[in-house]
C-alpha cells in the first residue's frame, strides 16, 4: 500500500474535519475533538512535519516500523517528516490527548532546524515509546497546553521565538524522560545487555567477518528488533559506550591476539576482521591504542 502524503498542517486539519489552524505551521490538537474517519487511504500516511502525540484510549493498532506500537496510559510516540505510519481504521475509537505538529520551515533561522534531528526518539521504532509516570505525564500534558494557547493567539514579533523555546523545553524534557526509563529498567536492561554480548561473540566466533564484512550497528539493530539509535542510546546508559563504540573495542581485542598469536600479517588479519582495505585496520588501531599493528606486534614479541 503506497503511503497517503499529507504535506500541510492546514490538511491534516481538513481531513480530521477540524477548523482551519491559527497558525499554518505549528498546531496543538485535542485528540478528543478529532471526528474518526474511515478512508483507506489514509491507513498509510507520512506526514511532512515533525509530530509528538500523547494518546490515552487507543482501541485500535499503529505500525512504525517493524512493529506494533504498544499504546498505554501516558505514552508519547514522535514521528518525523517523511516517515510512514500504518493505522488500523476503527469506527468506536474515544481517544485523547494531545497531539503536537511542527512543520521544519516553522524552524528555520533557529538552531532547533538542526538540533531537533539530535533527539534520537523521532527515528526510534515503533515499540520504543516513551512511557510516562503520572507525574511526567502532567508535565507533559502543561507543556502541550501552554503550546496549544501561545499557537492560537494573534502573531507578533516575539510569537515564533517563544513557541520556539517551549518546544525546546518540551523536547529536553522528552528527553530526560527517556533516560528516566532506561535507568528504571534494570531487569529489561540486563537481558538486552546479554544478548548484545552473545551477538558479538557469535559473530567473531563462527568467523562471520569473512563472508559478512565488517561488524556493523545495523547487524544488531536488526536481530535485537531496535532501530539504531535507540540501541547506542541504550548501551550508552549501561554501559557508557555506544553500539559502534562497542564493535571497535571488540576488533581491537580480535586484532590483538591475532597480532600476537598467528603468523597472519597485517593485511591478512585487516581481511579477516571484514575490513575492505588494511589501512582502515591501521588507522583504527592506532587511534584506539597509539600504536601501530606492527608497532604492537613487535612489543608483544619483546616481552
Amino acid at each position: 500500500m503506497k503511503p497517503y502524503a499529507i504535506e500541510s498542517i492546514r490538511e491534516l486539519h481538513q481531513l480530521l474535519e477540524l477548523p482551519k489552524p491559527k497558525h499554518p505551521l505549528v498546531s496543538v490538537i485535542d485528540f478528543s475533538s478529532i471526528k474518526c474517519y474511515d478512508d483507506q487511504k489514509l491507513e498509510a500516511v507520512t506526514y511532512g512535519f515533525y509530530c509528538i502525540a500523547i494518546k490515552n484510549n487507543f482501541k485500535g493498532k499503529m505500525r512504525y516500523g517493524q512493529q506494533h506500537y504498544d499504546f498505554n496510559e501516558g505514552t508519547m510516540s514522535f514521528f518525523a517528516p517523511n516517515q510512514v505510519v500504518i493505522t488500523e481504521i476503527r469506527d468506536d475509537w474515544d481517544l485523547n490527548g494531545l497531539w503536537l505538529v511542527i512543520h521544519p520551515d516553522f524552524l528555520q533561522g533557529f538552531p532547533l532546524v538542526k538540533d531537533i534531528k539530535k533527539f534520537g526518539f523521532f527515528s526510534y521504532a515503533v515499540n520504543e515509546a516513551l512511557h510516562l509516570s503520572e507525574d511526567e505525564e502532567f508535565t507533559i500534558n502543561q507543556l502541550l497546553t501552554t503550546l496549544s494557547k501561545e499557537s492560537q493567539l494573534s502573531t507578533d514579533l516575539f510569537s515564533q521565538q517563544i513557541i520556539i523555546k517551549q518546544i525546546e523545553l518540551l523536547l529536553n524534557y522528552c528527553n530526560r524522560f527517556y533516560h528516566r526509563q532506561f535507568l528504571t529498567r534494570e531487569q529489561a536492561n540486563s537481558s538486552f545487555l546479554a544478548n548484545f554480548e552473545r551477538l558479538l561473540e557469535e559473530y567473531f566466533d563462527n568467523d562471520l567477518t569473512e563472508t559478512e564484512g565488517i561488524l556493523s550497528v545495523s547487524y544488531f539493530s536488526e536481530r535485537l528488533h531496535l532501530s539504531q539509535n535507540y540501541l547506542s542510546d541504550m548501551l550508552r546508559t549501561i554501559t557508557g559506550q555506544s553500539a559502534q563504540q562497542h564493535i571497535q573495542q571488540k576488533l581491537i581485542e580480535c586484532a590483538k591476539e591475532l597480532l600476537s598469536n598467528s603468523e597472519l600479517n597485517v593485511s591478512q588479519i585487516a581481511y579477516h576482521l571484514g575490513f575492505e582495505h588494511p589501512q582502515s585496520l591501521h588507522k583504527l588501531f592506532r587511534n584506539k591504542t597509539h600504536l601501530s599493528p606492527l608497532e604492537y606486534r613487535t612489543n608483544f614479541k619483546k616481552q
